[in-house]
C-alpha cells in the first residue's frame, strides 16, 4: 500500500480514538496532493468528525479550519483541538448539510473526507448550496466510498446481500465527475480511484470488530463481511478536487 509520510507523524492510537471511518488522514493526505492550500486560507472541513482532519489541516497546511459537523458536538470537538494545542486555528460548528451558517463566498476552499456522499448525491446540492460557499478560484476536495463501475440495480450482486440504503450514494468516479461537471460552476482537476481500497479500508475494519460496539453500542462486523464479499473488487474511494470558475464562466444558474 502507498505510504503516507504526513500521516505517519500522528500517533496511531489517537487516529483510532478519534476515526470514525476508514483512516482519514490517509484519505485527506491522498487528497491533499491536488490541492493548493497555503496558510492562512479559510478551509471548510465538511463533515470532520471528531476532527482529526481538520487538525491536521491547520497543522501541516497552516490554515484556518471549520470544522462542521452534524453527529458530534462542536463543545467536544473544542476540547480535541485544545488539546492538540490548535484551537487558535480550528473552529467547531454544529450544522446540518443543507442548513451551514457561512456567507456565501466565505471560504478559499471546502473539503469533505468521506461525509459528502450522505448529503451531496443529491443533484441539487452542490450547484444550490455547496457551491455558493467557495469565492470564484476556490477549490473543492472530496474522498467518498463508490463503486469501480455504475450497475443497473445500483451495486454488484456479489454485495446484494449487505447493501442498505445509504449505499445507494456509492458511485463511480465517473458519475461523482459528471455530477459536478455539467453544472458549468468548477473545473474538474482531479477524478480517480485510490489505489488498494480494501487495503486502506481494512484497519478500520478490523478495528471495528473489537471496538465498534463499545464506541458506537452496535456491532462492529459489518466491515469485514462487507470487504469480505467483494470478490470482484468493485468497492472504490474516489478523489475529486476543483476549482471554482469566475464569475463569468459558469452557468448562470438563476435562470
Amino acid at each position: 500500500m502507498k505510504k503516507y509520510p504526513l500521516t505517519e507523524k500522528y500517533d496511531q492510537n489517537w487516529i483510532e480514538k478519534n476515526w470514525m471511518g476508514p483512516n482519514p488522514l490517509w484519505l485527506l493526505e491522498e487528497l491533499c496532493e491536488h490541492m493548493d492550500l497555503k496558510p492562512g486560507m479559510k478551509v471548510l472541513d465538511m463533515g470532520c468528525g471528531k476532527g482529526i482532519t481538520s487538525v491536521f489541516l491547520a497543522k501541516e497546511f497552516g490554515v484556518m479550519v471549520f470544522a462542521n459537523d452534524l453527529w458530534v458536538s462542536a463543545t467536544d470537538n473544542l476540547k480535541r483541538f485544545e488539546e492538540a494545542d490548535i484551537s487558535d486555528k480550528v473552529f467547531p460548528f454544529h450544522a446540518e448539510a443543507h442548513a451551514l451558517p457561512y456567507a456565501e463566498g466565505f471560504f478559499d476552499v471546502a473539503i469533505a473526507i468521506d461525509s459528502y456522499e450522505y448529503y451531496g448525491a443529491d443533484e441539487m446540492y452542490f450547484p444550490c448550496t455547496y457551491s455558493k460557499l467557495v469565492k470564484p478560484g476556490g477549490q473543492f476536495g472530496i474522498v467518498v466510498p463508490g463503486l469501480a463501475k455504475e450497475y443497473p440495480k445500483g451495486y454488484p450482486d456479489t454485495l446484494a446481500h449487505l447493501w442498505q440504503g445509504e449505499m445507494f450514494s456509492f458511485h463511480s468516479k465517473d458519475w461523482w465527475r459528471r455530477l459536478w461537471e455539467k453544472t458549468g460552476i468548477v473545473d474538474i482537476t482531479a477524478c480517480y480511484d485510490m489505489k488498494s481500497p480494501k487495503e486502506i479500508w481494512m484497519p478500520w475494519a478490523e478495528w471495528s470488530v473489537d471496538n465498534f460496539a463499545k464506541e458506537w453500542g452496535e456491532e462492529g462486523d459489518f466491515d469485514m463481511e462487507f470487504l469480505g464479499a467483494d470478490t470482484n473488487n468493485d468497492i472504490a474511494l474516489v478523489v475529486m478536487a476543483a476549482v471554482k470558475r469566475d464569475a463569468n464562466g459558469g452557468l448562470n444558474l438563476k435562470h
